[in-house]
């Protein structure tokens, strides 16, 4: 067993604090990672805190892992040590379902096993996340991060990066289409980069103008306030597609009469409480309106080569571990210009 270094929270009231535990040693299939960074996810906090319901504690927070190669098993043929790689939401899935066999494990019929607040396949050894020093997962769901991608921006690519890349992908972003991100946050912000490397016309949707200037730099063609109500009568029935990343309530009908006919607007924000959707903004226009979780591990690596060709990385704010409290609590008073990152050295 390896001892391992990291911050857990041992209640849903508790800060989280050191912890010390172990990982298994190396199988024959296994990576062996040193944990160099690990992105602050939202729902890191949303878990730490069972706002969800079902949360294992102690629980070791993180799902933006990059980091170096130390120790390959035997019969590992991807990567080998130095290797640059990545570890996002899930660490394995039955590998025999319909969804497995079509290489979106992220919809695993059986669950797919969560970096971190679940459980290894033998339904009872806990899985602890990235805000440690030391991980060991299967080669079969790590992944390769290109050489010119700094390991501190790689972290958020392996949740942020893909949540917004796999629906903007599987709804034809492109050129000629116009495109929406309702949010310019950890997520959004990540959606304005990748829809405009990928040629289409990009909108951003916030609730008020202050980020303007950051939209219109990271590439955002149109910007406009969603608290004047002008905007909602001004690109009524405009967009191809609409990508909600905001965990807020807010008033989904209104937004899906922006989308054009035959349009899509898709959900990848989880707000606490269920929200209202009356039929009329849906059948009036034929639209759609869809959810998203992450991608499998195929599209994860094609994202980070996406990412990679096109300089793409995220916005970040590098912090010690033992900022991570107050990370935490600026995360939820959008406190953060993009996306905070843990730098593990500190640990």
């Amino acid at each position: 067993m390896i001892p391992t270094k990291g911050y857990a929270a041992k209640s849903a009231q508790s800060p989280l604090a050191p912890f010390s535990f172990t990982r298994r040693d190396p199988g024959p299939h296994d990576v062996s990672i040193d944990i160099k960074f690990c992105g602050i996810c939202h729902s890191d906090i949303h878990q730490a805190r069972d706002e969800w319901g079902g949360s294992i504690f102690p629980m070791v927070p993180g799902h933006e892992i990059a980091g170096v190669v130390a120790q390959v098993g035997k019969s590992v043929t991807r990567y080998k040590v130095g290797d640059h790689v990545g570890v996002g939401c899930f660490v394995d899935s039955c590998r025999t379902c319909s969804c497995c066999k079509q290489g979106i494990e992220q919809y695993c019929e059986q669950g797919m096993t969560g970096t971190y607040n679940s459980l290894e396949r033998d339904g009872k050894t806990p899985t602890y996340g990235g805000y440690s020093n030391h991980i060991v997962v299967d080669e079969n769901y790590v992944l390769g991060i290109p050489k010119n991608i700094p390991l501190d921006k790689a972290a958020p690519l392996l949740c942020a990066g893909i949540t917004l890349y796999s629906p903007l992908r599987h709804w034809n972003c492109g050129p000629g289409k116009k495109v929406a991100i309702v949010g310019l946050g950890g997520l959004g912000h990540m959606g304005v980069k990748i829809a405009h490397a990928m040629g289409a016309e990009v909108t951003v949707l916030s609730q008020s103008l202050k980020k303007q200037a950051d939209g219109k730099k990271l590439g955002a063609d149109h910007f406009y306030a969603t608290s004047d109500q002008a905007t909602f009568k001004q690109l009524a029935g405009t967009f191809d597609l609409i990508i909600n990343t905001v965990s807020a309530d807010i008033d989904l009908n209104a937004y899906l009469s922006l989308v054009k006919t035959d349009g899509h607007m898709v959900l990848v924000g989880v707000p606490e409480k269920p929200m209202m959707i009356h039929p009329f903004p849906l059948i009036m226009g034929r639209r759609s309106m869809a959810g998203s979780l992450i991608g499998g591990i195929a599209e994860t690596q094609e994202m980070l080569n996406f990412c990679g060709k096109h300089n793409i990385g995220p916005e970040i704010e590098v912090i010690a571990i033992n900022q991570v409290n107050e990370a935490y609590e600026r995360v939820l008073r959008s406190d953060v210009r993009y996306r905070f990152v843990i730098d593990m050295a500190t640990l």
